[in-house]
């Protein structure tokens, strides 16, 4: 630190201690100096919120066994140089967002016993001198990923007796120097999301008591279960490949003809379906399915007629009936489960050949189709080069009923009519029914 510095660090010293000086005691509570801190005692005093009018030097602040039911945004902002805050046995419900964030100083930390489910976890951001946290008898049913991602001097973690249900992987991992957590007696579902901390609770060298109590709630088969004795289950992340009709040959498309795209999705847990389309009017997200089995809207799905503009149904196919210009762009499906996510993309496109109305996907894939980049052949299927070309191009003759054409060298030895692919490794899909 510069001189500088520690003089600006001294003068804020001297201005705390001189305020804290200046001030009384709140009228409920004890004030005073003690093993060469100064402290301030709350507890027992049936209050429902913080007192106002603490000292500025207080360290040391306990507010145990009252009835606060909140703790607000800058609850303790009166209290800088705060070490240790005792909060436990009141009926806290919420700690807002802020509530905690100027406790800069604080080591230890006690919410114990409340009732705390919403809890401002970006607040613990700005705690990095925490060295012991007690969170255990709440009602938390989840911590974030990033929650501990400051507390690297934390050596002590209470997060027993709760109603946690899973982990995110990885959650504990910012913690370097911890040395005892206390997980036990939560509802944990023991599916993939969780074998992770089961493998880091058997390979760590943080104690974790009472490991017997850490148990499954669900499934049903495994309730009471403790996690160190859970078998290993079947689980993947999500794979997905994304392919689409019409593609034979010879096809000949009538006006408004009907493009259908299948999303084939493997994982375990079985992963959830997102479709992301982004055409020239805009954004559409999807959670799928939209549609049942014929096609019109089921019950909550947010459409304005009874059969979708887009149609996602149960079995990872998309149906976009009477495809035109207004349906370009791309389409994304997205698979998400415990364990992670994958996603594939294509690009439609509608051109007529031999007339400059190709937009920039088509232009893209002519220009590298003639200098023998973007594409080649396995089995006279175009197959990609690289993620940047995948697109489908669908040319309309300019004269009768619409048909559908290939266009580049080389691609089956004569232009026969068909469907130019040129993506992802995608596999032929020919769709039949539903």
């Amino acid at each position: 630190m510069t001189s500088g510095g520690r003089m600006q660090e001294l003068c804020l010293l001297c201005w705390v201690v001189l305020l804290g000086l200046g001030q009384a005691c709140p009228e409920p509570c004890d004030c005073g100096e003690k093993y060469g801190f100064q402290i301030a005692d709350c507890a027992y005093r049936d209050l429902e919120a913080v007192p106002p009018g603490f000292p500025a030097n207080v360290t040391t602040l306990s507010l145990s066994a009252n009835r606060l039911s909140r703790l607000p945004e800058g609850a303790f902002r009166e209290v800088p140089l705060l070490q240790s805050l005792w909060l436990a046995h009141n009926e806290i419900r919420t700690v807002a967002a802020g509530a905690l964030a100027s406790l800069g100083h604080l080591k230890s930390l006690d919410l114990s016993h409340n009732l705390i489910s919403d809890f401002a976890w970006r607040d613990l951001h700005n705690l990095s001198a925490l060295q012991l946290l007690k969170m255990d008898s709440n009602e938390l049913t989840f911590i974030p990923r990033d929650a501990f991602n400051s507390l690297r001097a934390l050596r002590s973690l209470q997060l027993n007796h709760n109603h946690l249900h899973t982990l995110a992987e990885g959650t504990f991992a910012p913690l370097t120097a911890l040395s005892h957590l206390q997980i036990n007696d939560n509802p944990f579902d023991c599916t993939c999301g969780i074998m992770w901390f089961k493998t880091w609770a058997l390979t760590t060298a943080v104690s974790i008591p009472e490991q017997d109590n850490i148990t499954c709630t669900s499934p049903q088969v495994l309730k009471g279960t403790p996690l160190n004795r859970l078998l290993p289950l079947p689980c993947s992340a999500p794979l997905v490949q994304l392919t689409y009709q019409p593609s034979q040959d010879g096809a000949e498309l009538r006006p408004g003809f009907v493009l259908a795209l299948h999303c084939d999705v493997e994982g375990q847990p079985a992963p959830q379906l997102h479709w992301h389309i982004q055409t020239p009017g805009g954004t559409v997200e999807i959670t799928s399915p939209n549609v049942g089995a014929d096609g019109r809207a089921l019950p909550g799905a947010l459409a304005a007629s009874r059969q979708p503009r887009f149609q996602a149904f149960a079995n990872g196919s998309l149906l976009i009936p009477d495809f035109g210009k207004l349906e370009e762009g791309t389409y994304s499906c997205l698979a998400t489960n415990e364990l992670g996510s994958a996603e594939s993309s294509v690009n439609v496109a509608l051109a007529t050949p031999g007339e400059g109305g190709e937009d920039m996907l088509g232009r893209r894939f002519h220009g590298k189709a003639a200098e023998g980049e973007g594409c080649y052949m396995v089995d006279n299927e175009v197959q990609p080069s690289g993620p940047e070309d995948n697109v489908v191009i669908i040319y309309l003759s300019r004269t009768g009923g619409p048909e559908v054409a290939a266009a580049g060298e080389g691609v089956s030895g004569q232009q026969t009519p068909g469907l130019l692919l040129v993506g992802q490794s995608l596999l032929l899909f020919f769709f039949t029914s539903f």
